[in-house]
């Protein structure tokens, strides 16, 4: 029930806060509603649009994208997506293109020209330049019939749907689906060039996600580093080199030089003893430990060291046969910002 006031009248602040809730619910509720329009409207042209563009790129060619106003402000998140995920991307400011920037859109290019009205005047030499030097255009709009629209090689037609502002036609919807056929645009590209998590580490170097997308091999310590005993010495050569190597735990191989066990601090509680140090590391060890492939994900490697069944701090690396070839610490993943 709302609070009330002397008058049994709500007070202001719960009158407010009930109203923003009503107003964001509408308005996520219209954007909402063109998108779905959106995607039942999309057809043949948008495969058009996407072969023309990706044949541009698979040539050597950039994706132009360009947009005056909010339209240019949803463009350069645009080109900023499709530079992201693997498709040469920049934006250029269709004023400035007049003043000396169509130089920087070349043979081989595309474009991509976003308005909702379809008559943005400062498109015009832009839309000239690709015309002169048949470059592939292609437009988001609003409107069918209007000068963009029937310049472009393929025009996607935004849904005629409402803007969410009440007061006046401040583009909101028009914006949503714009970014939103951007979108679909940069991830229909990169599936269709088999873009894949390598590939998106690369243009991703950095922060958490980078990290996440490092591989197994770019964190974990290999050669002499490794903490190794065959599996007949005693406990008391393997308690040497597990303690050199600071990792809490020893691998242990059998005659064949593979992975066969792993003694922890945890294990040497368990069979502590008089005759501990002179027991073979074989009778110690936790038999067939879990282990990880070089090419896994950072990310997956720490999943697995935080299985709630059995959580451990460091995993080996092992190759497919088995041999013990790194391995890896939550405190490298920690350093490298996985963790």
């Amino acid at each position: 029930m709302d609070a009330l006031n002397q008058n049994n009248q709500p007070t202001p602040h719960e009158t407010t806060s009930h109203d923003d809730l009503a107003v964001a619910r509408r308005v996520l509720a219209i954007e909402a509603d063109a998108l779905r329009q959106m995607s039942d409207a999309l057809n043949g042209e948008f495969v058009r649009a996407v072969g023309m563009l990706a044949g541009a790129s698979a040539a050597g060619g950039r994706l132009v994208v360009s947009g005056m106003g909010k339209s240019g402000h949803v463009g350069r998140k645009i080109a900023a997506t499709l530079a992201s995920t693997g498709t040469p991307s920049l934006f250029v400011h269709p004023a400035e293109a007049s003043h000396g920037d169509l130089g920087m859109i070349v043979p081989g290019d595309a474009v991509l020209a976003i308005s909702n009205s379809g008559e943005t005047a400062e498109l015009a030499d832009l839309v000239a330049h690709t015309r002169r030097f048949g470059l592939p255009l292609v437009a988001i709009v609003g409107r069918e019939k209007s000068t963009l629209a029937e310049a472009a090689d393929v025009a996607l037609i935004l849904p005629d749907a409402p803007e969410a502002s009440p007061v006046g036609p401040a583009p909101t919807t028009s914006t949503t689906m714009q970014l939103a056929l951007g979108d679909a645009i940069a991830v229909a590209l990169l599936t269709r060039r088999g873009f894949d998590s390598t590939d998106f580490r690369m243009f991703h170097p950095g922060g958490k996600l980078g990290a996440k997308l490092r591989k197994v091999r770019d964190l974990m310590h290999s050669g002499a580093e490794v903490p190794l005993v065959a599996s007949t010495v005693s406990m008391r050569e393997a308690l040497l080199i597990m303690t050199g190597c600071h990792f809490g735990c020893v691998g242990v191989t059998d005659a064949e030089g593979l992975l066969c066990g792993i003694v922890t601090d945890g294990d040497l509680r368990r069979h502590m003893g008089p005759n501990l140090l002179d027991s073979p590391t074989g009778d110690v060890m936790t038999k067939s430990p879990r282990s990880i492939g070089a090419d896994m994900l950072a990310a997956e490697a720490l999943r697995i060291m935080n299985a709630p069944e059995r959580p451990v701090t460091a995993l080996f690396v092992v190759d497919a046969a088995r041999r013990p070839i790194g391995i890896l610490h939550i405190h490298d993943l920690l350093r490298a910002g996985v963790a």
